[in-house]
């Protein structure tokens, strides 16, 4: 809201499902408001409804041919809230332990442009 200047317009499609829609709307505004209420863990530990996991596939499939960023998203569509943060956590740790190791090539070669260095002093 901050970089908007508190200018916003908020907008839910749907209606079909009252519950649904009203339960949405009561997060965004709460969301707004900043009023954060912690989910219990059973509801992070659920897992997506498996219609919403096809829906989303299939978006992936068909966006990732314009933004390759979705791809990374793939796998963890059918997964709970808990077990996605799991895994992205232990992706993050594996890129970081191949990160943090270095590899070295030695080469006898010296590359035509680099300047030779001699130390004059010891000649």
């Amino acid at each position: 809201m901050s970089l908007a200047g508190g200018r916003l317009v908020l907008s839910l499609e749907g209606g079909h499902d009252l519950t649904a829609i009203c339960d949405a709307s009561e997060a965004c505004v709460s969301a707004l408001l900043d009023i954060q209420d912690p989910l219990s863990e059973e509801v992070l530990l659920q897992k997506p409804n498996a219609n919403a996991v096809r829906s989303l596939q299939t978006v992936i499939q068909i966006q990732s041919q314009y933004w390759q960023s979705v791809k990374a998203y793939s796998g963890s569509v059918g997964l709970s809230y808990l077990a996605a943060e799991r895994r992205d956590c232990e992706e993050t740790d594996a890129v970081n332990a191949l990160a943090s190791l270095s590899v070295g090539v030695l080469s006898n070669k010296s590359l035509p442009d680099e300047p030779m260095e001699h130390d004059s002093d010891s000649m």
